[in-house]
């Protein structure tokens, strides 16, 4: 089956707009795709959760799991992961741990909004939090 991917932008209503690439291949169908993507644009809040920016598990299957995270700002952020054992507080963690690191490389004043965050500190700060994710649970 040939590779197709996908573009995902993490900011629609906004100015500014970071890309997410992915394979499909590693997901299975657009359709899981498009399911992730109404439910982490048309997100279920209510009561003691409204501020709450974890969406939790939007989309398992049973090769891996899909999680969301929407900002104060809108910005979208979706993990999707293969250790089927992941805690939900290790996801939120990361989803954290990530959301510092995007609000410090956006905010650097040479970053251009809408323009793809090029730093490499950002980058080695992102590789770092993608190591380290789920290792409190391996113990």
């Amino acid at each position: 089956m040939p590779s197709s991917s996908t573009t995902w932008s993490t900011a629609p209503s906004m100015s500014s707009t970071s890309e997410v690439n992915f394979t499909l291949n590693d997901l299975g169908s657009k359709s899981i795709i498009h399911t992730v993507q109404l439910l982490v644009n048309n997100p279920k809040k209510s009561g003691p959760t409204l501020n709450e920016t974890f969406l939790g598990l939007l989309y398992p299957t049973e090769n891996y799991k899909v999680y969301g995270y929407l900002t104060n700002t809108k910005v979208k952020f979706i993990v999707v992961t293969t250790d089927l054992d992941v805690r939900d507080a290790d996801v939120r963690n990361f989803f954290r741990r990530f959301h510092a690191a995007y609000v410090d490389a956006v905010s650097n004043p040479f970053h251009v909004p809408g323009k793809k965050i090029t730093s490499r500190a950002f980058a080695e700060r992102v590789s770092t939090i993608v190591k380290s994710f789920g290792l409190s649970s391996a113990g």
